[in-house]
């Protein structure tokens, strides 16, 4: 194991990858390599970014690149501007900022961005996000541009990546286990305890479900919190909805805009919780805790 200090903010996924031996796995999936010594691989991971207060899944630098992983439940197209406050920190270390009066050439390494998705939102298996793509206007010839991967990593999706990296394979069976079960009506806890039993006796990734069993289950309990994961669900779903009303704002006043996009975010949300969780509109509902005087506008007939 790496010597990095865990936080109580880490996941599943960042507990797995401070591995190097699982790092190592990973990156030699993802670019077709096959590097074996585990000292080629510098692990510099962020734990709080002076300032901003932000962290990152995994960073490491090997065969000269900067390397920024990822794992996401929710869709978040500010990826790109979250790394690039990552990939800044990480260059002050590597290159800090008083070498840059040099009239040499400062050398860093290539970075390089990649999220591993796996919320319940259906996506697709890859796509790019831009931070050109954040600008308030459209530049056609972008003078700062940041791409970011983003991998899904659901069941049906990525398969040629998760048959080459058993951790990563691993991860993905204990997250679906413990999300189908949720489903299925079982406590969170009681959920996230008998995934990981069932990987330990099924040799899933059993050595590391084995040795970290109690820390993965606190962990997995917050990070499967069906509260929390509500509440992400009804706020995206509403900030997709105000971003519609503000186009409609334009044309037909900002107030019936706001209220309008308001009620196409609920009800994106709603066919969202339907189609991913086969839920019953009023169950979707519900779990979006929309008042029940206004409910009758979100019925699908």
């Amino acid at each position: 194991m790496s010597n990095v200090t865990r936080n109580h903010k880490d996941n599943v996924f960042c507990l797995l990858y401070r591995d190097k031996r699982n790092l190592l796995s990973l990156y030699n999936a993802m670019n077709g390599t096959a590097y074996e010594k585990e000292e080629e691989l510098e692990v510099v991971t962020l734990e709080e970014a002076i300032c901003m207060r932000v962290r990152n899944d995994a960073a490491f630098v090997i065969d000269s690149r900067l390397n920024l992983y990822e794992q996401q439940a929710s869709v978040n197209p500010n990826m790109p501007l979250r790394d690039l406050y990552y990939v800044v920190e990480e260059l002050k270390k590597i290159a800090p900022p008083g070498r840059l009066h040099r009239t040499t050439k400062v050398k860093i390494p290539a970075p390089k961005f990649v999220v591993f998705y796996n919320g319940a939102a259906v996506q697709p298996e890859r796509q790019i996000y831009r931070l050109s793509g954040l600008f308030f206007g459209e530049e056609k010839e972008p003078e700062l541009e940041l791409k970011v991967t983003v991998i899904n990593i659901n069941p049906g999706y990525s398969r040629e990546l998760l048959e080459k990296c058993e951790s990563l394979r691993g991860y993905t069976v204990f997250v679906n286990k413990a999300r189908g079960k949720k489903i299925c009506g079982v406590k969170p806890g009681e959920a996230v305890r008998e995934a990981v039993d069932e990987c330990i006796s099924e040799g899933v990734l059993a050595d590391f479900f084995r040795e970290n069993r109690e820390e993965i289950v606190e962990m997995s309990i917050y990070e499967f919190n069906q509260e929390v994961y509500d509440e992400v669900l009804r706020e995206d779903g509403e900030a997709i909805g105000l971003e519609k009303g503000i186009e409609i704002g334009r044309s037909q006043g900002i107030e019936i805009g706001k209220s309008q996009g308001m009620e196409i975010g609920r009800r994106e949300a709603i066919k969202n919780l339907m189609d991913t969780l086969h839920l019953t509109v009023e169950e979707a509902m519900e779990a979006l805790k929309i008042p029940e005087n206004e409910r009758i506008k979100y019925t699908y007939k």
